[in-house]
């Protein structure tokens, strides 16, 4: 396939999932071109599979080799790749993983969303896409050879209806979050409430035990009222909780020491 057919055939789709979501379709176009080798590749053949996407495909999955970076550093090894039915599949399914990100970073590739061209060939990279250290120039590169980034323009009446869509998303998206934000404070609320109660019901409980007589002098109070009686200042033993506590204070600080002789 001529990088012209290639273009035209695909130009269509990535422009209308970038009116509907925001992908560039630059972007879209270029790592088209780049993962696919224009078409041509053995995942692309096999799997209609344009942007190397692992895992599993709507119509399952192939293995194929692929080369990897450790920092700058390339390596080959086997990958499990996403089968399509047709190119359709493989857009929507890379337009799906931008707007998705992944489960411990959903928002890892929105930094390409309704970014200019260099931006969003800088971003895909920055989540993760490719660990290829030169990724972004070889995206830039093919965007401006092949002139890629007027797919990117969109006539006033589109691009204020984006606009439009956009902003509704983002507000959209601030609802979400202040009703979670309003969730959060009524279960901060009612946590607080409870503990409220439960400190009440604590007092409660404690003033009720502070004003019980205990049945004898309980054995930690025993050496205080003993001292207490043999000073001649302590006639009756009964008492209560806080009797016992203060008479045990104070003979701890010596006020019924006898003077010695």
């Amino acid at each position: 396939m001529k990088p012209s057919e290639f273009i035209a055939k695909l130009a269509p789709i990535a422009t209308q999932d970038m009116r509907q979501y925001g992908v560039p379709a630059s972007l879209t176009l270029a790592q088209a071109i780049l993962e696919s080798n224009w078409g041509m590749s053995g995942l692309t053949q096999k799997a209609n599979n344009l942007f190397g996407i692992k895992g599993n495909g709507p119509a399952g999955s192939v293995t194929m080799q692929t080369t990897e970076y450790r920092g700058q550093t390339p390596y080959t090894t086997q990958a499990q790749f996403r089968k399509y039915n047709n190119w359709h599949e493989s857009v929507a399914d890379h337009t799906q993983l931008i707007l998705n990100g992944t489960r411990d970073k959903p928002q890892r590739y929105h930094g390409v969303l309704w970014a200019d061209y260099k931006t969003a060939a800088t971003e895909i990279w920055r989540g993760g896409y490719a660990t290829d250290p030169n990724y972004p120039k070889k995206l830039i590169a093919l965007m401006e050879q092949n002139l890629l980034h007027q797919y990117d323009l969109l006539n006033p009446e589109e691009e204020e209806r984006m606009k439009i869509e956009q902003l509704t998303a983002e507000l959209q998206k601030t609802q979400e979050q202040m009703q979670q934000l309003s969730k959060q404070y009524a279960s901060a609320i009612k946590l607080l409430e409870e503990q409220s109660n439960a400190m009440k019901q604590l007092n409660t409980r404690l003033k009720a035990v502070e004003t019980v007589k205990p049945a004898k002098v309980p054995a930690w109070a025993e050496p205080a009222v003993q001292a207490a009686q043999q000073a001649e200042v302590l006639h009756d033993p009964e008492g209560s909780f806080d009797f016992y506590r203060i008479m045990t204070v104070l003979h701890r600080l010596g006020f019924f020491d006898r003077p010695s002789k």
